[in-house]
């Protein structure tokens, strides 16, 4: 059905659920679009490639579906649809990914926006030098578009010495995998990079067990939002002085309980994924309706959310 006044979509998996549901109107009026709506489509993990096409196609001709946020979905949507896009950011086309889509100039545009809003969350709790002054590793707990996106923010040039030791990602299915070292290829040339297959949650708790003090877990899988449980078993061994990032803020959150039950006794930094949903939903509003958010404007979205 076509969009009765301006329409944000949001296109994921259990979209109902979101807080965004309640927290879009309020920011909407905030930045003076009060006449605009947000509406979720809900799809299966790794859908059809017919049902991606549909949406987008309905998204792309609609006159007043002005763009959306994609998540879960960022790279089956991506394959599933590129010949339809007008134009595709850089970030997009390395990572064969999409988590943005916007119009403009009559133009329908596909974008990564994950390196820099990913990039902004770690910047919110990993200390600056931080690897500089520790030397740990970064452990990336799935293959999907998250993943992805962090590593090619580590590899940024900017960043000199600056870097993890090393960044393993791993997964339940080798081919996704293989997918991710194709796509990371240029960024493994500037840091230690390696893929690791791990079927079972017990192969990453070996993985954890061996990192160095001062290392960084993330959660990039799903597990605790999308599907219940959690990538790692009560078993793991976290190391010390460790960052553990549950990238996810709504489900059972598993992952993050197992990892606050050895907060205290290996001095743990466990992170949950409330700014990361920040600073996503904002630079997708950012993009779609070419509003700049930030400073006291980000501020203010922030807080609204939190009241909510």
């Amino acid at each position: 059905m076509s969009a009765a006044r301006p329409t944000l979509y949001f296109i994921g998996v259990t979209t109902k659920s979101s807080s965004i549901m309640k927290v879009f109107p309020k920011w909407a009026e905030a930045l003076g679009l009060e006449n605009t709506a947000i509406e979720g489509i809900d799809l299966p993990i790794h859908a059809p490639a017919e049902d991606y096409r549909r949406v987008v196609d309905f998204l792309k001709n609609d006159p007043l579906s002005l763009g959306a946020l994609v998540t879960t979905h960022k790279i089956d949507l991506f394959y599933a649809c590129k010949d339809m896009f007008d134009y595709i950011d850089p970030y997009a086309e390395e990572l064969s990914e999409v988590s943005c889509l916007s119009k403009e100039n009559g133009k329908f545009r596909a974008h990564a926006k994950d390196p820099i809003s990913s990039g902004l969350a770690l910047e919110d709790f990993v200390p600056d030098n931080f690897w500089r002054d520790h030397g740990g590793e970064v452990l990336l707990l799935g293959a999907g578009g998250s993943s992805l996106a962090m590593s090619l923010y580590f590899g940024q040039e900017k960043w000199g010495g600056n870097v993890p030791g090393k960044v393993t990602i791993t997964n339940r299915s080798a081919p996704r995998l293989e997918s991710a070292k194709t796509h990371l290829a240029r960024v493994a040339k500037r840091i230690n990079l390696d893929c690791v297959h791990c079927p079972a949650p017990a192969d990453n708790d070996k993985l954890i067990a061996a990192l160095p003090a001062h290392s960084l877990i993330v959660n990039a899988t799903g597990l605790g939002k999308d599907a219940p449980g959690s990538p790692v078993t009560d078993n793991v061994d976290y190391p010390a002085n460790g960052l553990v990032w549950e990238i996810n803020y709504r489900g059972d959150l598993l992952f993050m309980k197992q990892a606050l039950a050895q907060k205290d006794a290996k001095n743990l930094h466990v992170e949950d994924g409330w700014i990361y949903f920040i600073h996503g939903w904002t630079q997708v509003i950012s993009e779609v309706f070419k509003i700049p958010i930030k400073g006291e404007t980000l501020t203010k979205l922030s807080n609204i959310a939190k009241s909510i």
